[in-house]
């Protein structure tokens, strides 16, 4: 009887106490569904805050020129009173479009050959390679830049582009100098590139191999079977690599300011001196404060870069999603 008693006894307790632990694991998962929430949610009110910052110290020069004039205007002499940040901005896109360009084609490559061709031990040996340039401090390239980049560009590249390619105005040399987008389009390129390689890598291994068994089996080259089934599998990974590393690119300060020129006016050729937004800022922030509107119009530029970077980034995520609608249509 006190076997029956116990067993009755622990059938009554037993249905009070499963919900109890049920509706505990409940409050725990929404509590930690709440937390993960905030945390994501962090990220945009930061980008808010900035924004919020960068227009309240803003507004004075906001308030005195119309933004179609500082966007568009193309004399920057703030003792006269004239704030036009376009030149600076075409610095920015020219360099980092030749930064770009010189840095995705080799990157694509280096990251076809890590995951498709090369031997272990060269994936183990490139990684950590590829890892301690990543690491480098920008005002190291930038000194490497002035010792190495800028001389070569001024006496071999300059000279190889004004014999051979003058015809083009994008390779016309009107300043043989060696300071100019070209270099700093190097600098940019040899920055992003291990970045690149790094996210192109980690995307090329999630091919699944069953598909490249595949096409091997039917007959496919090596070649074959990358060119046919690994890029179009990897093509919206390569993208969002190749954004990446722009807008890491569109950011840069230090190394690029140091082999630019810093010469307030649009470029026209990639051997023209240019001057970004980012070295803008970091050359003249914090000097002749006394002139009027100066404070405002160097934060108004931190703000256009910040928009910049941020339309850049929502137009590559747009290409982007319409690049996986099409791949999975």
């Amino acid at each position: 009887m006190e076997l029956d008693h116990s067993l009755s006894r622990a059938g009554a307790e037993g249905p009070r106490t499963r919900p109890s632990v049920a509706s505990r694991r409940a409050r725990s998962d929404r509590s930690a569904r709440r937390a993960f929430s905030v945390i994501a949610i962090l990220p945009v009110f930061l980008i808010a805050m900035i924004a919020a910052a960068l227009i309240a110290r803003s507004w004075p020069i906001l308030n005195s020129y119309p933004l179609r004039d500082l966007i568009f205007g193309d004399v920057w002499k703030p003792e006269e009173k004239l704030f036009g940040f376009w030149p600076f901005i075409m610095g920015t896109f020219w360099v980092t479009a030749v930064g770009v360009l010189l840095a995705v084609p080799p990157c694509i490559l280096i990251a076809i050959y890590l995951t498709e061709y090369a031997h272990a031990v060269v994936r183990s040996t490139a990684k950590p390679i590829l890892d301690l340039l990543a690491a480098i401090p920008p005002v190291v390239y930038g000194m490497w830049g002035l010792l190495a980049v800028v001389p070569f560009v001024d006496q071999v590249l300059a000279p190889f582009a004004e014999r051979w390619l003058s015809v083009a105005p994008i390779f016309a040399v009107n300043q043989p100098t060696g300071f100019g987008v070209l270099a700093g389009g190097i600098i940019l390129a040899v920055m992003i590139a291990p970045l690149i390689v790094s996210v192109l890598y980690e995307i090329f291994s999630t091919v699944p191999n069953e598909l490249r068994h595949a096409s091997l089996a039917v007959g496919a080259t090596r070649w074959q079977t990358i060119r046919g089934v690994v890029l179009p599998q990897v093509m919206p990974g390569v993208v969002a690599a190749v954004v990446l590393g722009a807008s890491r690119a569109l950011g840069e300060t230090i190394a690029v300011m140091m082999v630019v020129g810093n010469v307030a006016k649009a470029p026209r050729s990639i051997f023209d001196a240019a001057y970004p937004l980012p070295a803008l800022i970091a050359n003249n922030y914090g000097d002749m404060m006394s002139i009027p509107l100066y404070d405002a119009a160097l934060l108004c530029a931190a703000l256009v870069l910040l928009i910049v970077i941020l339309v850049f980034n929502l137009l590559s995520t747009l290409v982007l999603q319409r690049m996986l609608e099409r791949k999975w249509a």
